[in-house]
């Protein structure tokens, strides 16, 4: 069972405010991001790879529910809800119950989502600005899922073998965050020759070689812990620690940027500018740099025109990038303006880096 019901009562009071604001009879929440949050960490997620889930949330001035047929009902009630939702249950096999329901409960009238179908409309920007910013409660969750991708990505690394394929390294990966409940929503593994050429370097059935990445995006309680490792089998030539160093010196423009009422763009530029100076200006059109993340993977990427403002408690997770190197860790903006890094792990080699632990590549 859910314990975190003040967490949900405060978020459906914030929404309730929402409906007074723009006139609307109800929020829905479908997507397995606007779920998790709501629900303080519950998971509408049957099939990994979907954007919605097997139920949503309705929201009304007087009542709160969670829609879902059949067959998910007690196990969701039994294992995931808090207590804040009524159960709306509908046959599996009907496919207009929950539409049928959600008109009655909001009397035809506007309907708010962040799914929107037919008549719906878009979820107002405060709230989604809302849902960016945790609360003390959802950084206590955040922190364990943080600590458990970090531990278990060091746990991999150390276990790898350069005759394994990427393929057997990625679901090695998978199965450590798996076996610390976390669900393996992104897992790129790229060997010795894939490295150079491929940012996003899906698996594929090459052995490993002399060195590899691995990125995870492991998600948690709905929240996104994101971070990149290397692995080394002996030493690493110094050209190669050398564009490792400068990913550091990169991204540690774009962490020291991050205060609360910075905009998001003008991080961006920052990390432009601080390729260049390292002679490396279209480094930063070869892949995308990151930016906040939480419920979702990434819930704005930065670019040119994201005038979107960082606020206290707001995570984000940069990740420069040169052809063979990468940086990335989950960190949240604290009030002061410093950062805690989620993902960090002690017994991951790592150098200090304008105040900061940064990793460097695993030589085992």
């Amino acid at each position: 069972m859910n314990q975190y019901t003040d967490e949900v009562s405060t978020k459906l009071e914030f929404i309730r405010q929402t409906l007074k604001e723009t006139g609307a009879q109800g929020v829905h929440l479908c997507g397995t991001d606007w779920f998790a949050w709501i629900t303080a960490g519950a998971s509408n997620t049957v099939l990994l790879t979907a954007e919605t889930g097997i139920a949503s949330v309705l929201v009304t001035a007087n009542d709160a529910w969670v829609l879902t047929d059949e067959i998910e009902a007690q196990r969701l009630q039994d294992e995931e809800l808090p207590t804040n939702f009524k159960l709306e249950i509908y046959p599996w096999a009907d496919t207009k119950a929950r539409k049928s329901f959600i008109c009655n409960a909001t009397g035809d009238g506007k309907i708010l989502s962040d799914r929107p179908v037919e008549s719906e409309k878009p979820l107002s920007e405060s709230l989604q600005q809302y849902k960016k910013v945790m609360m003390s409660s959802e950084l206590e969750r955040y922190r364990e899922v943080g600590r458990k991708a970090s531990a278990a990505m060091t746990e991999v690394l150390l276990g790898a073998k350069p005759t394994w394929t990427e393929y057997e390294l990625a679901g090695a990966g998978a199965e450590a965050l798996w076996a610390k409940g976390l669900h393996p929503a992104l897992t790129l593994v790229a060997g010795e020759r894939r490295l150079p050429l491929y940012r996003h370097a899906t698996p594929t059935n090459e052995p490993i070689g002399v060195k590899a990445m691995m990125v995870f995006c492991a998600r948690g309680y709905g929240l996104y812990a994101n971070l990149t490792r290397f692995v080394s089998f002996g030493s690493i030539q110094n050209k190669e620690n050398e564009l490792h160093r400068i990913c550091r010196e990169v991204e540690s423009v774009a962490l020291n940027m991050c205060k609360p009422g910075t905009a998001m763009n003008e991080v961006y530029q920052a990390l432009a500018e601080a390729y260049q100076q390292h002679g490396f200006a279209n480094a930063i059109r070869e892949h995308h740099q990151g930016g906040t993340t939480g419920y979702l993977a990434r819930e704005i990427v930065a670019n040119p025109t994201t005038t979107d403002t960082l606020k206290k408690n707001i995570a984000v997770a940069w990740n420069p990038s040169l052809a063979g190197a990468k940086i990335e860790d989950t960190f949240v903006i604290s009030a002061d303006g410093k950062l805690e890094n989620l993902t960090y792990d002690p017994n991951f080699p790592s150098v200090e880096v304008e105040g900061r632990l940064r990793p460097v590549v695993l030589e085992v």
